[in-house]
């Protein structure tokens, strides 16, 4: 493979402005060594990216790559070849493994298989609690120290509120973005999906959305008590919405994600008894869905991330009351947001791209995101306009559990490069 790769003709987007324009680029050293119109080099690898968009390497900051302790369900190794094959060239990992990554061993552990067994980087996100019990905060500077971007309890809330006051006041001495899984996990109880007409129709337990809200509006408090900066997972709700936009017109340090299947699908697929529609959050209504997508539109909500979370298909095929929360989401998170998003004009390209991009790495302070020259060359190579059905067999890894086999998509990373070398192209590994 050469060590200079010079993308001619492509639609550069520049997330940070929000715009684009057609232009090559030149990538030397693991760099982008330049930009402009004509560019030539010697002994360089062409790429002829007419008609596709030079994105940033895409960014996905939830992602749970079940090492240690479930490698059965996922590794780094293989978690960061599907992140590469969907275009993400940036995985942040969440913390819920076995043991959780609570201690500055668990990020060193996290690093070092990356940097020997990962395909894209890694950027490991800590506990915020020790064995994520919600009870005595970790090492918040250790963490720091060793590799961390982020803390969070992911897969359950931190309760206490006292707990979350001090998890948020420790954090702004290591300038670390507190993400919550917000759900009350008393109104939440034993639900399965989402409370309203689809869960009294089907007879299943609900969770209602305000087990959602409620934390989402206790720690929007505490962020504008302690005056820390607060990350909400998954959003999932109207009202969350709606508190979340409130907070930031206070100029209170508050920023989101939501995922594709939250801004696809609604709690009307469960009638289908299909366990991959079951995940955490629960697959709301369609008025919330729509709350999501005008968030996503007014920038309410800052990011688009996956929640990739692979479970086995032994545990998935179980009755839909006693399966696993949670469905894989790597390579489904570019062509959902083109199909959802950018093809239906609900976002620009570029403004899509942002929310996989620099909104981001701005979050978790990792310098990636942007391209300009000298940026390291984290590279996603877009067709917009490229159509296919998602089936098993496209599908990479070991666990398949998504709703969204049979359907079809439009938009997808044909290139994946990361630090100047190509790990995918056109569909296939080269690592």
């Amino acid at each position: 493979m050469a060590d200079k790769i010079l993308i001619k003709n492509g639609t550069l987007v520049d997330p940070v402005k929000i715009e684009s324009q057609v232009t090559d680029l030149l990538i030397e050293n693991g760099r982008v060594a330049k930009i402009g119109m004509n560019l030539e080099s010697a002994g360089a690898e062409i790429i002829d990216a007419k008609g596709w968009l030079v994105s940033p390497g895409l960014i996905d900051m939830h992602v749970h790559l079940r090492e240690p302790g479930r490698e059965d369900e996922e590794t780094i190794a293989n978690g960061t070849r599907t992140a590469a094959l969907g275009g993400v060239t940036t995985v942040a990992c969440m913390p819920n493994t076995q043991p959780p990554i609570d201690n500055r061993a668990g990020v060193s552990l996290i690093l070092a298989k990356a940097q020997q067994e990962g395909a894209v980087n890694v950027f490991p996100i800590a506990a915020i609690t020790k064995n994520m019990a919600g009870e005595e905060l970790t090492e918040f500077g250790d963490l720091k120290a060793a590799g961390a971007v982020a803390v969070s309890d992911d897969g359950v809330v931190v309760m206490n509120s006292e707990v979350m006051r001090r998890a948020l006041e420790y954090s702004i001495a290591f300038d670390l973005p507190v993400i919550q899984h917000a759900e009350d996990k008393i109104l939440a109880g034993d639900g399965v999906m989402n409370e309203g007409y689809w869960s009294t129709l089907l007879g299943l337990r609900g969770i209602p959305s305000v087990a959602e809200t409620s934390i989402v509006a206790r720690d929007i408090m505490l962020a504008e008590m302690t005056e820390a900066r607060y990350h909400v997972a998954h959003l999932s709700c109207q009202h969350s919405v709606e508190l979340v936009r409130n907070a930031k017109h206070k100029k209170i340090k508050v920023t989101c994600e939501a995922t594709p299947h939250h801004f696809t699908l609604t709690d009307e697929a469960v009638q289908s008894f299909d366990s991959n529609t079951k995940m955490n959050p629960p697959l709301r209504s369609e008025q919330d869905r729509k709350a999501v997508i005008a968030g996503l539109q007014d920038g309410t909500i800052d990011v688009i991330a996956s929640d990739h979370a692979p479970h086995s298909q032994e545990e998935k095929e179980q009755e839909y009351d006693r399966a696993p929360f949670g469905i894989i989401g790597l390579q489904t998170l570019l062509p959902l947001t083109f199909t959802e998003l950018v093809h239906k004009k609900v976002l620009s390209p570029e403004q899509a791209l942002a929310k996989l991009t620099i909104n981001p790495a701005r979050i978790l302070g990792i310098d990636r995101g942007y391209l300009t020259e000298g940026a390291v060359a984290d590279i996603t190579i877009i067709d917009p306009d490229k159509t296919f059905m998602v089936t098993k067999d496209w599908l990479h890894g070991f666990c398949k559990n998504t709703p969204f086999i049979g359907m079809q998509l439009h938009g997808q990373a044909v290139y994946t490069i990361v630090a100047g070398k190509i790990v995918m192209r056109e569909g296939e590994l080269l690592v």
